[in-house]
């Protein structure tokens, strides 16, 4: 197959798949796939459910926000539209297992993130790509493009919100320092819009306490260039020079990030700044705004709420590559006993759980007497942005059939008067 688009290949726009009869069907499938009436029962009851000595509490916000139940029905949406063409998907729609594997099963074909620009290059005017809720490259969407595919674009909202901000530091002349990770889909596409409309802007990819305290430092002190350099590989624009690009900074983050280290990030740049040059000068040199997803915002501060309440344990639900999923676990686990399951499976008896080390980055084995107690016993459940609610569901089950009640007593307990 030719890598290169045929000549006579039109350049296709978007393509809405939304329309009301599509919508309809979709709703109805994906419905079927993640809605779960157990935990519709239990949030109209507060929260709670307790049968015997089991005590659940459930975060107020947590699972699927806005954006990614609409990167969903997009992607469900151009399976029925494009029935008969090859639709290729830049990655994951979204990072859950369950999600993605539904998606699989409609045939939807996942391109791996390293293989994004030589897969692309392969495709023809009749393919369809589904651009991710992350959002994509531009370099990759110019591929798309010169491609000539049909393209459905499921980026969140918040994150063009962040496009838009780090598009107006460049055209201003500010470098862009992103609070994230630089391998992430989001932070790979918001870098490349950092760049701007004329590709001359820089940008910076901080993702530690320890990062910002170190350009904090060059700020303030200057340093050694080369290692500044090779501290941060592959997270910076070419060309990018410390001693040239940090004079007028701007911050913006991927948007799944903790609010609370996002904020004291924001606060040590912008002393920095201050402290350099000056608080008459200082400030017009400086640049910031909230670019926190707001669901994610409110999926911390729901966990925040929660865990003011008497808990035992936290169980917190979800893929355990999701970047907002885990810093749910980060705040939990300052408090008490948190477990990062990826589903219900992971409770594989009263005394043991599998779950994911956020610090060792693999997933192990951990002993807790806590659901084998035979006093009551409190279980908080939280989910990231990015978790169905037939996960939580499976969970809520699990957790009190291993403590002796069965579904039907559980159901009973949540829709009773």
């Amino acid at each position: 197959m030719s890598s290169t688009p045929p000549p006579s290949s039109p350049v296709k726009r978007r393509v809405n798949v939304r329309t009301p009869e599509v919508m309809e069907r979709v709703q109805a499938e994906v419905n079927t796939h993640y809605r779960s009436p157990l935990v519709d029962a239990i949030r109209a009851k507060g929260g709670v459910i307790q049968v015997g000595q089991t005590v659940v509490r459930l975060a107020r916000d947590f699972g699927f926000c806005y954006g990614v139940e609409r990167a969903i029905d997009l992607a469900y949406a151009a399976r029925r539209v494009f029935a008969d063409n090859r639709i290729f998907l830049l990655g994951e729609i979204i990072h859950n297992p369950e999600v993605n594997r539904q998606l699989d099963e409609k045939g939807i074909i996942r391109i791996p993130i390293e293989q994004h620009l030589t897969q692309v290059a392969t495709l023809t005017p009749e393919d369809v790509v589904i651009v991710p809720a992350f959002g994509a490259e531009t370099g990759l969407m110019k591929l798309i493009q010169q491609r000539g595919c049909s393209v459905v674009d499921t980026t969140c909202g918040d994150v063009m919100s962040v496009w838009k901000r780090v598009r107006s530091y460049a055209r201003d002349g500010f470098t862009s320092i992103i609070h994230g990770k630089a391998s992430h889909e989001e932070t790979r596409a918001t870098s490349s819009r950092a760049l701007g409309d004329q590709e001359n802007g820089h940008y910076l990819v901080i993702l530690t306490l320890s990062d910002v305290e170190a350009v904090c430092d060059y700020i303030r002190n200057g340093g050694d260039r080369t290692a500044f350099l090779t501290r941060f590989e592959g997270g910076f624009s070419e060309g990018f020079d410390p001693d040239l690009h940090l004079g007028r900074i701007g911050v913006a983050n991927q948007t799944t990030m903790l609010k609370s280290e996002t904020e004291e990030i924001q606060r040590r740049l912008q002393q920095a700044i201050l402290d350099r040059d000056g608080p008459s000068v200082g400030p017009s040199n400086f640049q910031v705004f909230d670019t926190i997803c707001g669901a994610t915002q409110e999926r911390q501060d729901s966990l925040f709420k929660l865990l003011q309440q008497p808990l035992d344990i936290l169980l917190v639900v979800g893929g355990y590559n999701s970047s907002n999923t885990t810093h749910l676990v980060e705040i939990g686990e300052q408090q008490l006993p948190t477990f990062f399951i990826r589903t219900s499976d992971c409770l594989t008896a009263l005394e043991t759980i599998v779950h994911f080390d956020i610090h060792q980055k693999k997933e192990k084995q951990s002993y807790t007497d806590k659901l084998a107690s035979k006093e009551q016993v409190t279980i908080g459940i939280t989910a990231g942005a990015s978790c169905p609610n037939n996960l939580i569901e499976d969970t809520i089950y699990r957790v009190f059939n291993l403590r002796g009640t069965s579904r039907e007593e559980v159901f009973a307990a949540a829709t009773s008067a």
